[in-house]
């Protein structure tokens, strides 16, 4: 049976900025949306035991490139990660879990913690969203802009459904906008990471615009629409 979180999605009052991580290769979380996981490796079952009974966060990192030839344990990490709150727990057969992860925020690792634990651990601060005063009135047509854009990536049946129109045209930060588009478009892994670490939305904005533009081109073609999947499945980790 499912254990929902029926509480806010939101850090603690008392958030430590201690955190679990959980590096995947190719996995970038982004605030404000939700990624559903399998998790099946011992140490992040223990991980994910541990956050249920306390603040249900999962950190999720990206694993550097060459990580593969790293057998100390500890490949590296991209600095910037996002923090996650367990949403909905289902345990599986043979000790396997399904959950839900709704991003809360961005933050910076500032030190990997040397604990007595399976998984690994860091201190991170964390980045809140910027928005430049310059620039504050382009920002309404830089918002339009990607929506317009956005649309033209959306298949179909999504665009379709009237759930999906109203989140497009409700009152929706750029912000949010810009971390939703970033989690669901089938970018390169360097410019989904970029996406994470730019704090400043407009810029984070302008990056999307540029990277989608250049895929309406035929210039750049990570992935074609026709193969990514809207909404994510279940990563394998």
């Amino acid at each position: 049976m499912a254990n929902q979180w029926d509480g806010p999605a939101r850090l603690p009052a008392d958030f430590s900025g201690m955190v679990r991580l959980f590096p995947l290769p190719n996995l970038v979380l982004f605030p404000h949306v939700v990624q559903p996981l399998h998790i099946f490796e011992p140490r992040y079952c223990e991980m994910l035991l541990e956050a249920l009974d306390a603040d249900r966060l999962i950190t999720m990192a990206t694993l550097r490139p060459g990580w593969e030839l790293n057998h100390s344990g500890q490949p590296p990490i991209s600095e910037v990660v996002c923090i996650g709150q367990i949403i909905s727990h289902a345990p599986t057969q043979e000790e396997r879990h399904n959950i839900l992860l709704i991003g809360l925020a961005r933050a910076r690792i500032v030190e990997e913690l040397d604990v007595q634990r399976p998984f690994r651990m860091a201190t991170v601060e964390i980045i809140d969203d910027i928005y430049p005063t310059v620039g504050a009135a382009e920002r309404m047509k830089l918002q339009q802009n990607l929506l317009d854009i956005y649309r033209r990536f959306i298949p179909e049946g999504t665009l379709a459904k009237e759930s999906f129109q109203q989140m497009l045209s409700s009152q929706m930060s750029l912000g949010m906008l810009t971390d939703l588009i970033g989690f669901t478009m089938p970018l390169p892994l360097p410019i989904k990471e970029q996406l994470l670490g730019t704090a400043n939305v407009d810029a984070r904005a302008r990056v999307l615009l540029q990277c989608l533009g250049q895929m309406v081109e035929g210039k750049e073609t990570p992935q074609s629409p026709s193969t990514w999947s809207f909404p994510p499945k279940f990563s394998v980790n």
